[in-house]
């Protein structure tokens, strides 16, 4: 054979009737799954070398089912070397299947990924699963189905075919031939090994060929606007109306943290008076069904008010006239560069400045900003809380004000006489160079530390 891990035998199998007429059999092994079938013909014991699989003898019918046996020996070879010229992972089940022509699909993979999504599908009205969700799962189902095509040249593939090798090969195709990025590829393999585990779990597939297969996200740089960039969006001019409008949904989520797809189906309803007697947001998130509470920033009042009396936010009681998603980010784009940022706007920055730059790194403690975001934990906050660089300047300059003042006490600088200290002095001895201002800093440091004395 072309493998030595795939060989065909053929042995009798005694029929019910007691005998010496005997039932042919053939069985194909496949690195040490088998599976057998009758080969139709019959032959009697005493002339049935089982050492050789043959017929013994040289009369006629002899040769004839020797013949016919080597012949159904040559076509599994052709089947299995077929399976490896497509590159396909041979089985014994395949080749079985493709002997006798089966064409069933139940165990294929994009068979078993249509019926995922036609059940997700299904579930859409009831609310329990979102359009995006059913969306992002025909699109990874369509990935796989290319990848198949163009590296197997075949329709579908059974689920038995499937091995480390085309994980691998998978997430090659994704980052190169649909230029996926590291991140997005591992979403669509992860949406595919959901099906992979279904199948595991029906036994189409003895075990998970993603068991071997590690791959690591990229932390990505989502870092939001800072309170300048905030600012000079708040304040730009724009000559048309279009982006005017957009900018001002943007404002409006940064304001409140809501996604795109809470602020596009945000009713007047949903604004309610709380218990202070201010205006708040009470809503679920579309995403994940939390609940959230949100205050109405005076900025945020601002926006509502300007388009409350707008034509498409009177005819549907929406709050804000959001354009779809694909526009949105669009149109930011083209304010981002009018803005002169050298940073992405899109509808996900917007969340993410309230949730560092307007609350957290306003000392909004981060429970209640994750309750405002309507995250199911804090970790998800977390990663929203990304420091600010003035943030982290103003730590330093205090740790830095620290360390000046330990050393200054521990190496015992402070003496009677002024003429003794200088600068250049207390850096050698803190090993910091110190700007303008923390020289003056130190000098009222020193002047400090010699009255406490």
């Amino acid at each position: 054979m072309l493998n030595t891990n795939i060989s065909v035998t053929f042995f009798l199998k005694a029929s019910k009737n007691i005998g010496d007429l005997r039932f042919i059999y053939f069985r194909i092994l496949v690195n040490g799954s088998y599976r057998e079938s009758s080969t139709k013909k019959k032959w009697l014991a005493s002339r049935w070398d089982q050492g050789k699989n043959r017929a013994i003898g040289t009369k006629e019918d002899a040769r004839i089912l020797n013949n016919h046996l080597d012949q159904l020996n040559r076509k599994i070879e052709n089947l299995a070397e077929m399976f490896q010229s497509k590159e396909i992972q041979i089985t014994a089940q395949s080749i079985m299947d493709s002997y006798y022509g089966k064409t069933s699909n139940s165990n294929n993979v994009l068979s078993e990924f249509q019926k995922h999504n036609d059940e997700l599908y299904a579930l859409i009205p009831s609310g329990e699963i979102a359009e995006g969700t059913y969306d992002r799962y025909v699109t990874a189902r369509s990935h796989v189905k290319d990848y198949i095509k163009q590296k197997y040249n075949a329709d579908d593939l059974e689920f038995q075919q499937l091995n480390f090798d085309f994980i691998k090969g998978y997430e090659l195709y994704l980052k190169t031939v649909r230029c996926c990025n590291n991140n997005t590829t591992l979403k669509y393999i992860a949406n595919f090994k959901k099906i992979v585990l279904r199948a595991v779990a029906k036994d189409y597939i003895p075990k998970d060929p993603f068991m071997l297969f590690k791959g690591k996200k990229t932390k990505p740089n989502k870092k939001p606007l800072s309170h300048e960039e905030l600012y000079i969006l708040e304040s730009k001019t724009f000559t048309t109306k279009r982006l005017d409008v957009i900018r001002d949904i943007f404002v409006f989520q940064c304001y409140t943290g809501l996604a795109y797809s809470d602020v596009y189906k945000l009713q007047k309803s949903n604004i309610i008076k709380g218990l202070d007697g201010d205006l708040w947001i009470r809503d679920n998130r579309r995403k994940s069904k939390s609940e959230f509470n949100v205050p109405l920033l005076p900025k945020a009042l601002e926006i509502m008010e300007k388009y409350k009396n707008d034509p498409d936010c009177v005819a549907t009681d929406r709050v804000l006239p959001v354009k779809s998603n694909q526009k949105m980010n669009e149109y930011l784009k083209e304010i981002a560069v009018l803005c002169e940022f050298n940073t992405v706007l899109n509808t996900h920055k917007a969340r993410r400045t309230f949730g560092s730059t307007v609350t957290l790194a306003n000392g909004v403690p981060i429970h209640v900003v994750k309750d405002m975001l309507g995250h199911q934990s804090v970790r998800q906050t977390e990663e929203y809380a990304i420091t600010e660089q003035e943030a982290i300047s103003e730590e330093m300059k205090q740790l830095k004000e620290k360390l000046i003042k330990k050393q200054l006490k521990q190496n015992d600088l402070i003496v009677n006489h002024a003429d003794v200290i200088t600068i250049s002095t207390i850096e050698k001895k803190i090993g910091l160079k110190l700007t303008e201002k923390e020289s003056l800093m130190v000098e009222k440091l020193i002047k400090s530390l010699r009255n406490e004395k």
